[in-house]
């Protein structure tokens, strides 16, 4: 073997080993650690996981009260929902996500996003609330009874006709819908959208969003879904596992795809020229890139079927959550709600959202 050839050998060798080693290190899961010693002043309590793995490996604890700083506030949470963010963290899956999540254990071990709750303290120069006012949206660590936020995070009046528990329903699925309608399917009065996989938190969202914006909506869902569907105002309901949507005769004008059972080839057949096809979820589990490997061949087949591919992630603003808030006060949007559990009950609320049969979204109470 000459001298380069032996070179090249060695350094592919260093390589694999290199590659291999980072594959262990990421997939890693260290075992749990325990509560800091000692009971706080001010205690409340809180969901944790110091460790990665299923539901059952969350804890609640104690731990101090959060005081507000200057531009900060304090609220008291009377409810939050389980999104599948929740359990991507919990599980530390997909496995890319590991260099910022944390390697072996999680860096964050404060669980949830969603929450509507009573402000109970403000910072000395907190202006935008004051202590009683009812307001929802997200914050890190909302499977707890209290909750630290900052005046710029994505945070809203509550509508009063809206109970605390169906407005901790809406954030992240809420914004989620309104953004992937309006900003990545840029979504028009009279256009015709279908919603793959309705049945589901941002599916239930989406449709009333839809219909508020003047579309006419065809959803695609499961057979348990399908008088809900009509119940929350789809225009068409069809039952994806009795009726493949791709081989209908009807166009959209807008795609928006929360269950990634189809190709975009397929897709390709019930757009309009010029259509837009909007990624809002993938079914893909795996460990290492999970839902990122289906959107990824998602884009990678737009481009080669001539689709119009939008992938985005939402973003919770004080501006999108107060149209939220408005669509809801208006009657237009009415968050459904699958089940509900007490903050104790928080490991199986999380499982239940893992199974991915929920009908709306999955709430847990925080009195």
């Amino acid at each position: 073997m000459s001298l380069l050839k032996k070179i090249l050998a060695a350094v592919a060798g260093v390589v694999i080993l290199g590659i291999a080693g980072l594959a262990v290190a990421l997939s890693h899961n260290a075992a749990c650690g325990s509560a800091p010693a000692g009971v706080p002043v001010q205690p409340m309590k809180a969901v944790v996981n110091r460790c990665y793995g299923p539901p059952e490996v969350v804890r609640i604890e104690q731990r101090a009260r959060p005081v507000p700083g200057d531009h900060e506030f304090v609220v008291k949470v009377h409810a939050s929902s389980v999104n599948p963010v929740d359990w991507h963290y919990l599980l530390g899956e997909p496995y890319i996500m590991r260099p910022s999540a944390g390697w072996g254990t999680p860096r964050d071990v404060y669980l949830g996003t969603d929450f509507a709750g009573t402000v109970e303290a403000v910072g000395r120069l907190e202006t935008k609330f004051k202590p009683g006012d009812e307001i929802f949206g997200g914050g890190d660590g909302a499977f707890a009874q209290y909750l630290l936020l900052k005046d710029s995070e994505g945070v809203a009046l509550k509508p009063a006709n809206v109970s605390f528990e169906e407005a901790a329903a809406a954030p992240v699925a809420g914004i989620t819908a309104l953004q992937g309608l309006r900003d990545a399917g840029k979504l028009k009065p009279g256009q015709k959208v279908l919603i793959n996989g309705a049945g589901g938190g941002v599916g239930t969202f989406a449709v009333q969003i839809a219909k508020a914006m003047g579309a006419n909506v065809t959803a695609a869902t499961n057979t348990g879904s399908l008088q809900l569907m009509q119940s929350i105002g789809a225009d068409r309901v069809v039952d994806y596992s009795r009726e493949d949507i791709t081989q209908g005769t009807d166009r959209f004008d807008l795609i928006v795809d929360l269950s990634g059972n189809h190709s975009i080839r397929e897709y390709r057949r019930v757009l309009v020229p010029n259509g837009i096809y909007v990624m809002g979820g993938d079914t893909d589990k795996g460990h290492w890139l999970g839902p990122l490997m289906g959107m990824g061949s998602k884009m990678i087949g737009g481009k080669f079927a001539g689709v119009d591919v939008e992938m985005f992630f939402a973003n919770l603003t004080p501006a999108d959550m107060t149209v939220l808030a408005d669509l809801m006060q208006n009657g237009k949007v009415k968050p459904v709600i699958d089940r509900r559990y007490g903050l104790d009950e928080i490991a199986a609320a999380i499982g239940y959202q893992m199974t991915g049969h929920a009908r709306g979204k999955v709430v847990v109470t925080i009195e």
